[in-house]
């Protein structure tokens, strides 16, 4: 294989080739231009004698963007069998043929003018811009200006409309830059609405979205929210935040998580949307105090997580081979162990956090002693067990009652085993005979009071004829 040499040709005016690639071009054996269309460099290298080939048949006989790529890579390397060759492009950084040939030879990058120089210097001033292809945009930070270059049609312009408002306002103030040769850009100042409303597109097209104060945004992405925690927990933030520790957020947390999932219940999406954000604010919380008293940082809790969901995604990223979602699970719990360093499962039943609440930690606990055979294959198995800790509940109410605390957990772990074996979460199953219990005893308040009596002036026996009543009641 011979040496290739790529070159940037810049913006496209002959203006913005800089000294090395023009010695490039003339030294080279073959000259390969990816287009000279729209190209008055290619009209300067014809007037300084470079002799040069174009990929721009390759245009038309290629049915997509990939196949385009991969062809006109392809091209380069088959050129470089008899001679070196040297390849312009416009941006060597960012144009996607010099990415795929570089995946399949060594290739000398010589650096030039980028595409976005004549924009950025025409442009408001902006910091930390963030620079991307119509092509391939992907909103990553909002909060930072971002400049999408090569709007080279209208459809294109509407497809990064629609993923802009997202993130931005449809109102929101643009500068656009129309088709142009000049080596000195234009722009005008329009609506995001009207990005794909311009009676002209081609490569040249550019459009930058620039960066609104804080106060001014109304859509906010994952950093804004760093951002104002920061600010909270700054000099001059809010005095409740500073004092807070991780100690203090603890309860918050927990609370935060059960609303969110009481949320998902109910299945009001918005609700759960607002109540997942004080998840994430907890999370984000816990990293700022950690930041500030040299415990851990963002950085070090997206780390591990990221880190955990590779190691036990084996199947993903690694080696290993699972069918099913029960394949996943009993393969997780395998590389968990082998994590943890547990060699026997009384370890691993060790293993499961006290934190949790009690009846999610004995469904882990059973489920843990499953994984070795240690368990019923029948949920009417475990039933008897909940009638004889029922029987012996009896007893201690019967007797001292010295173990009754002991017996009552006891009937509480075998119910337990039942639902699970019955398919049934506890807790799940708990929190709607709460809710049940609720909603009859309301209903049955509801008669009394209808009948002009009220609770405190009636026996258990009274109350019961209209408990039993509840049950026939819609509810109210």
């Amino acid at each position: 294989m011979s040496k290739i040499t790529v070159v940037a040709l810049g913006p496209g005016r002959r203006e913005w080739l800089t000294l090395g690639a023009v010695d490039a071009l003339k030294q080279a054996k073959k000259v390969i231009l990816r287009t000279e269309l729209c190209c008055d460099a290619a009209d300067y290298l014809r007037q300084i004698g470079v002799q040069f080939e174009t990929l721009d048949h390759l245009h038309e006989a290629c049915e997509d963007f990939d196949e385009l790529i991969n062809q006109s890579a392809q091209a380069i390397l088959d050129a470089a069998k008899d001679s070196d060759v040297c390849y312009a492009v416009f941006d060597a950084s960012a144009d996607e043929t010099v990415a795929a040939l570089m995946e399949k030879a060594d290739v000398t990058v010589l650096p030039g003018v980028s595409l976005a120089s004549p924009f950025l210097a025409a442009a408001p001033r902006q910091s930390k811009i963030e620079i991307q292809t119509a092509s391939s945009l992907e909103v990553t930070a909002a909060q930072n200006p971002l400049l999408i270059l090569e709007l080279d049609s209208r459809i294109l312009a509407g497809n990064c409309k629609l993923q802009l408002l997202k993130w931005y306002d449809a109102d929101q103030e643009i500068f656009f830059f129309p088709p142009s040769q000049d080596a000195v850009r234009r722009y005008t100042r329009l609506p995001l609405s009207d990005l794909d409303r311009q009676k002209k597109y081609d490569h040249t097209c550019a459009a930058l979205i620039p960066s609104l104060p804080l106060m001014q945004r109304r859509h906010f992405d994952f950093y804004d929210l760093v951002r104002v925690m920061a600010i909270l927990r700054g000099e001059d933030g809010c005095p409740w935040d500073k004092e807070q520790t991780h100690e203090s957020l603890r309860k918050y947390l927990i609370e935060e998580a059960y609303e969110a999932a009481t949320a998902i219940d109910e299945g009001d999406w918005d609700h759960v949307a607002d109540e997942l954000g004080d998840v994430l604010l907890q999370v984000v919380f816990h990293a700022r105090v950690g930041e500030d008293i040299g415990t851990f940082e963002l950085g070090d809790i997206t780390t591990h997580i990221c880190r955990k969901m590779i190691d036990r995604h084996r199947h993903i990223f690694g080696g290993d081979h699972c069918e099913t979602a029960e394949d996943v699970v009993t393969n997780w719990e395998k590389i968990k162990k082998q994590e943890r360093g547990f060699t026997t499962q009384g370890e691993a039943l060790r293993g499961v956090s006290k934190g949790l609440p009690s009846l999610m930690r004995a469904g882990k606990v059973q489920k843990k002693a499953r994984d070795v055979g240690f368990d019923w294959n029948d949920p009417r198995d475990a039933l008897k067990k909940v009638h004889e800790e029922a029987d012996e509940v009896l007893e201690e109410l019967n007797g001292d009652k010295s173990g009754l605390e002991m017996e009552l957990g006891d009937l509480f772990f075998a119910c337990v085993n039942a639902a699970r074996l019955s398919g049934i979460d506890s807790d799940t199953a708990l929190e709607k005979a709460t809710e049940k219990f609720i909603s009859r005893f309301c209903a049955m308040e509801n008669a009394i009071l209808r009948d002009g009596k009220r609770l405190e002036g009636l026996t258990l026996s009274e109350m019961d004829v209209y408990w039993e009543g509840s049950k026939q009641r819609p509810r109210e």
